[in-house]
């Protein structure tokens, strides 16, 4: 295993691209510490986002995470450019020429995939800690700990976004491709539940399906949090309306994201098996 990330890192060491959007991935998660800072003043009326309670443990657990997961496209584009150099290069053809088999070739990125979403979620972790520890309302132990799982949860929708991103790659060879199969899947997705539930089932059935798909069981591991805050609660409430909604990260929901990370890592291996490269 140590020897096929060695063998990614050093290819990415020399890739400029990757570099850079790796830098301004963890440059964004850092940024979620800025939020803190953020605040409105308009006559009477003053808005200060870390007094909203944002990073209040355990609710920073799910906030953190949920804002990270959207600058998860950066890493993508490091993932599938990742692949797309392999082929522009040649290099992926010049590993299997020095003795490295296919099997150890998906492997070495898959590794690389779990690194990069590993570092994502420790980094995450960290900030959220220390974000949590000056200024949440509530520092004891108990409450740190509970709802750890939305950490847990970041990793697999990374592990999940990732694999995706690199069986794409594979398949079509060129990172903007990729991209763009990735947003066509994406509308994919939503065009199976709207003939589902427009000719077939009725909609919570179009629903409940749609969760088995792949963007959308990764979207699913980890809900909005914004409703869930105190504020938002209090004004829904004072205008007659209520939250019913589960914010829980749902063990279905992680074994899903689970099956379809192996099924594109697998099928990975089953494309570069077949091509002739």
């Amino acid at each position: 295993m140590l020897r096929l990330l060695t063998i990614e890192f050093h290819k990415l060491k020399h890739n400029t691209a990757s570099k850079v959007l790796s830098i301004i991935y963890f440059g964004l998660l850092t940024s979620i510490a800025l939020i803190a800072a953020i605040k409105f003043e308009f006559g009477d009326f003053k808005l200060h986002f870390a007094e909203m309670g944002i990073f209040n443990f355990p609710y920073i657990w799910h906030f953190n995470t949920y804002v990270a997961s959207i600058f998860k496209f950066f890493l993508l584009l490091v993932i599938v450019s990742m692949m797309a150099n392999e082929y522009s290069y040649k290099t992926l053809k010049q590993n299997l020429i020095d003795g490295l088999s296919k099997k150890e070739f998906i492997l070495s990125k898959f590794y690389a995939v779990i690194a990069f979403a590993l570092a994502s979620t420790v980094f995450v972790f960290i900030v959220s800690l220390v974000l949590g520890l000056f200024y949440s309302d509530y520092n004891e132990l108990a409450i740190i700990t509970s709802d750890l799982e939305y950490i847990l949860a970041f990793f697999i929708k990374l592990v999940g976004f990732f694999s995706f991103g690199l069986f794409l790659g594979i398949l079509v060879k060129r990172s903007a491709f990729a991209v763009g199969a990735m947003f066509i899947w994406f509308i994919f997705e939503w065009i199976i539940y709207g003939v589902l539930g427009w000719k077939f089932v009725s909609w919570d059935t179009a629903q409940s399906i749609k969760n088995f798909l792949p963007l959308e069981s990764m979207m699913n591991l980890i809900k909005e949090p914004g409703s869930r805050l105190g504020p938002v609660k209090s004004a829904a409430s004072a205008m007659g309306e209520t939250f019913t909604k589960s914010y829980a990260v749902e063990f279905s929901t992680i074994l899903i994201v689970i099956a379809w990370t192996f099924i594109f890592i697998y099928l990975s291996y089953a494309l570069l098996k077949k091509r002739d490269l």
